[in-house]
């Protein structure tokens, strides 16, 4: 597939198509029921997101169809940001708005709050599934996913992150949780959210960022600060990583889980580190399998959650694999 970070313009990859592509593998692999999600209203959103974002996401379309004249199937699309190291005031237009609430170019759309918000609940009901010993593994089907979403700004498709939510709820309740990132982009998102906590352990196997996206988070020398030196290991990977590499990374990622001791692991799951998949490392079919494994080998009750993957062909195999493996 060809890679944007190369320059190649090419369509969204975000899309509903994955959703059902996994869907399908998930029934024909017959894991486990499929249930639809309960719904569990604004209030663990606003305990990672800000309160002005979050009522940013809800209203900026229909504000910027008004002040635009755009119709309703219009993507709002932010460009205009405001100059580093200046003066800056909280922004009345809504393009203005777009360009403060993202870090990204994602559009946002009439149905974008409410997709979200959605996939939060999916999300929350895959942990309260384990929260309540209903199961030891539960997997979160989110679309969009989140791991990109930071306090109060969007972008990588990602606008409510679904894996901090949980994890903040898990936190709630007094259970000490650690995430574990296995997608080829960094969750830059998680960890602005976390980085200078010690309730919450990020650590996150992905694409070099001084390469890839999302460029700016994501190296090895990131540790934490204040409160939370240490509670973030980041593991980077050149492209074109195979399992032999990969392999070893994730050993090293899944020590620091086992030494940090969570009652809840929270995996953000992408399979966009498939050789199929753009800007990838070069994963196998059988090598979600190994994946599956190794964080069945943590032994801990676990939320799996949704991130990226995009590649149509062998997306539902690969979350199958991976899922099959934790039981």
């Amino acid at each position: 597939m060809p890679s944007i970070d190369d320059g190649v313009e090419f369509g969204p990859v975000e899309i509903p198509e994955r959703v059902d592509r996994i869907l399908d593998a998930l029934r024909a692999a017959d894991l486990g029921p499929i249930r639809p999600p309960e719904e569990f209203g604004p209030e663990p959103v606003l305990r990672v997101h800000t309160r002005a974002y979050v009522e940013f996401l809800a209203t900026v379309h229909a504000e910027w169809c008004a002040a635009t004249g755009r119709p309703e199937h219009a993507e709002a699309t932010p460009y205009a940001r405001a100059v580093r190291d200046q003066p800056d005031s909280e922004p009345v237009h809504p393009i203005a708005k777009l360009g403060w609430y993202s870090h990204d170019s994602d559009p946002v759309l009439a149905g974008t709050f409410t997709a979200a918000t959605a996939a939060v609940d999916v999300a929350l009901s895959a942990w309260r599934a384990v929260a309540t010993g209903d199961v030891g593994t539960a997997y979160a089907l989110c679309r969009p996913p989140g791991h990109h979403a930071a306090a109060d700004s969007f972008g990588g498709y990602c606008y409510l992150n679904n894996t901090a939510i949980v994890a903040q709820a898990a936190v709630d309740t007094g259970a000490r949780v650690a995430i574990l990132d296995v997608d080829f982009h960094h969750g830059n998102g998680t960890q602005q959210l976390f980085y200078d906590r010690d309730d919450v352990l990020f650590v996150s196997v992905h694409a070099d960022p001084a390469q890839h996206y999302p460029y700016f988070l994501g190296f090895a020398s990131e540790r934490g600060w204040g409160a939370g030196e240490g509670y973030t290991r980041n593991f980077p990977l050149p492209a074109g990583t195979d399992w032999a590499r990969y392999g070893s990374a994730l050993d090293a990622a899944a020590a620091v889980v086992t030494k940090y001791d969570p009652d809840l692991l929270v995996v953000s799951l992408g399979v966009d580190t498939a050789a199929e998949d753009a800007d990838s490392f070069r994963l196998t079919g059988e090598d979600f399998t190994r994946i599956g494994a190794a964080l069945a080998a943590l032994d801990r009750p676990t939320v799996v959650v949704q991130e990226g993957g995009y590649d149509l062909e062998v997306i539902g195999r690969n979350v199958t694999n991976v899922l099959r493996e934790l039981g």
